[in-house]
């Protein structure tokens, strides 16, 4: 079969390799759609450590079930099922473990499918980490990508009041349709104080949001897209967030599976709660462009590539 593996200066080249082997827990799917994550984009250039051995990329898929888990777990063949797998779904086929996989109701095509793992994943289990948004103040960094979207979505139907920082006037427009309260360029033109900071830029940006939480607020630091290191001053707690708290975040931390999560997500955009925003479709063929200009920060929202 056909799939992309790693290639020079961080790209990846379409070759020729086996056919993945099921293990006990784990489906044979026919990939129909993947999307592209910064995640891997980092990996390959190696900036969070570059896998070894056979690793090829791609944890975000949607096709179709050929071949059950031989445990009998999990969907039997032909069913439609998105998916969340370790590595290697940028390929015609894939294993996935089956408590990873969830079925897709008719109303949510491949592409749509395909953009909903790791970007709602990491959503929907940020959201539970605040715990009960209902009237909280959250102010979100980072917002143009998928997690911001699907974030923004998410909070705001549970009655959070959203602040949301984008740097693109269209884009802002989304998320002022997505729920959004209010929309604003800069993490300095916030108007706080907020119970709950989620940030994802790194630099400048984790300071500035930290200066605008509430006493006793809580600032969740999930990423840091800008690269830059982050600098914090013990004294500008003092300067209004006395008894903040900050913390990390990673989806993948949660020691539950996949799967439920996923039915989840699949529900919600079926019923038009969730809607993903594909800011790139393309063929398969041309992965490597699509991740240059992931790279370059040139795409916003899901980079989804369909195949065959």
């Amino acid at each position: 079969m056909k799939a992309f593996v790693p290639g020079p200066d961080g790209g990846v080249v379409l070759a020729e390799v086996a056919e993945p082997v099921q293990r006990p827990g784990e489906a044979l799917v026919k990939v129909a759609a993947y999307s592209v994550n910064r995640g891997e984009h980092l990996q390959l250039a190696g900036r969070l450590g570059r896998p070894g051995g056979d690793w090829r990329p791609g944890k975000d898929v949607a096709g179709l079930v050929v071949q059950a888990a031989p445990d009998g777990s999990g969907p039997p063949i032909g069913r439609r099922v998105v998916g969340h797998p370790p590595a290697g779904g940028w390929a015609e086929y894939v294993t996935v473990p089956t408590d990873a996989l969830a079925e897709l109701p008719e109303e949510v095509g491949w592409a749509q499918a395909a953009a909903l793992p790791l970007a709602g994943l990491t959503a929907l289990r940020l959201l539970r980490t605040v715990g009960h948004p209902a009237g909280l103040r959250l102010l979100l960094t980072g917002a143009s990508g998928g997690v911001g979207h699907y974030l923004t979505e998410l909070a705001a139907a549970a009655g959070a009041s959203v602040t949301a920082v984008t740097r693109t006037e269209e884009r802002g427009a989304e998320l002022v349709a997505a729920g959004a309260a209010a929309v604003v360029r800069d993490v300095a033109d916030a108007e706080g104080p907020f119970d709950v900071v989620l940030e994802s830029t790194g630099g400048r940006a984790l300071p500035a949001a930290l200066a605008r939480l509430a006493p006793h607020g809580r600032l969740i630091w999930f990423g840091q897209a800008s690269g830059e290191p982050v600098t914090l001053d013990f004294f500008d707690f003092f300067a209004g967030p006395v008894g903040a708290s900050v913390s990390h975040f990673s989806y993948a931390a949660d020691d539950r599976p996949y799967g439920p999560d996923l039915r989840t997500l699949a529900r919600l955009t079926a019923e038009g709660r969730l809607r993903p925003r594909i800011g790139r479709l393309a063929d398969w063929h041309d992965t490597a462009t699509v991740l240059t200009d992931l790279g370059a920060r040139r795409i916003r929202g899901k980079a989804v590539l369909t195949v065959g």
